[in-house]
């Protein structure tokens, strides 16, 4: 988020909060700004108005409650919590303080998506019917750290990758998720954790979709959007096998090298076009719709067209529209705490329904 909030005019960095002296360093180098080794000063700055949490799952239920012990609206990253009972007690909290909870990025921000939205809330091509979304990456062998390995501390695909697949289908259904059948798959012994599913969803309308993720690091369905990355920028499929690579080395060493203020930390390339996560098309009663990173192609019953976005002038923009309403004008959250908590009730019922070989309803 580093890139947005140092492009956008409406944000100030005006401090951070960090166990690591490296990354103060570079923080205070880079922005001029206070750095705290605990987020409880940092909460206790005057100076901040807006918590950003991007610590590891297990600390943002108590990281949320401590921003707004301290009257400090929230932007937390997904996944919200590791728990329903952790998101409740995010909710009243921020509800307590009388402060904004905002959970993101998810790529249900992204423009394509919203746009796409748009589209069908006009109503030319009728009510969204069936949802097919499928996405492979190499996120499983990225470096980690232990827990990032272990479900039960919130590691794996269902807690870091099914909430951006699960918000996307919520948010174009436009409707409430009444069950859910999943499986999972754990292939790999070294790292002992779900890096796969496939997922069936049924809407209160009769809607329904199916989720597809691998994060084993073979297929890259990048393939299919012209070899743009999930981040907007041109990506080079002869670097395959680049991740699985670096884990001949210390694997958290190499994580914490690349994290920010690491030795070998690199600023985000530039994005070329929007935010995505792998393929996606929505059928309507009257036609489909495919977005990607350059716009919406819209396949109707007489023509196929392409419904064209301009690049991004500052990439994830879409959070600070949503933060900076929500903050300066009151306006409620579209991805609030209980928007969050409800995308958190999928993912869990998605381990569920996996562990327990049954249909799951909500």
């Amino acid at each position: 988020m580093v890139p947005t909030f140092k492009n956008d005019a409406r944000i100030e960095l005006v401090a951070a909060a960090d166990p690591r002296p490296e990354a103060r360093a570079k923080f205070e180098a880079d922005f001029g700004a206070k750095t705290f080794d605990s987020v409880e000063k940092l909460c206790a700055d005057p100076s901040v108005q807006v918590v950003y949490i991007a610590t590891p799952h297990q600390f943002h239920s108590p990281n949320a409650i401590a921003a707004a012990s301290c009257k400090k609206h929230i932007l937390v990253e997904k996944p919200m919590a590791l728990s329903l009972e952790e998101c409740r007690a995010m909710i009243a909290a921020a509800r307590e303080a009388n402060v904004q909870l905002i959970v993101g990025h998810s790529h249900s921000f992204d423009a394509p998506i919203l746009q796409a939205k748009k589209i069908i809330s006009g109503g030319t091509l009728g009510r969204v019917r069936m949802l097919s979304a499928f996405n492979y990456t190499d996120f499983l062998y990225r470096p980690r750290r232990p827990e990032e390995l272990d479900t039960a501390s919130g590691g794996g695909v269902l807690f870091n990758q099914a909430a951006h697949q699960v918000d996307i289908v919520r948010l174009l259904a436009g409707n409430r998720i009444t069950s859910v059948r999943a499986m999972t798959g754990a292939w790999d012994a070294a790292r002992p954790t779900e890096g796969a599913y496939s997922c069936q969803l049924n809407f209160e309308d009769g809607a329904f979709a199916t989720l597809v993720y691998s994060g084993y690091a073979h297929f890259d369905s990048d393939e299919f959007t012209g070899w743009i990355g999930e981040m907007g920028a041109k990506k080079d499929p002869l670097a395959y096998g680049s991740s699985r690579r670096l884990l001949n080395t210390d694997e958290v060493k190499v994580k914490n090298e690349r994290n920010y203020g690491g030795t070998a930390f690199k600023d985000v390339p530039k994005a070329r076009a929007h935010q995505h996560f792998g393929v996606l098309i929505v059928s309507c009663e009257r036609g489909d719709l495919r977005p990607l990173p350059t716009g919406v192609m819209i396949y109707g019953d007489a023509e196929q067209r392409m419904d064209w976005l301009s690049p991004p002038k500052v990439p994830r923009v879409e959070v600070i529209d949503e933060l900076y309403e929500a903050v300066a004008n009151g306006k409620p959250p579209l991805h609030g705490g209980e928007w969050a908590m409800a995308t958190m009730e999928v993912c869990l019922a998605m381990l569920r329904s996996s562990r327990e070989a049954r249909e799951v309803a909500l």
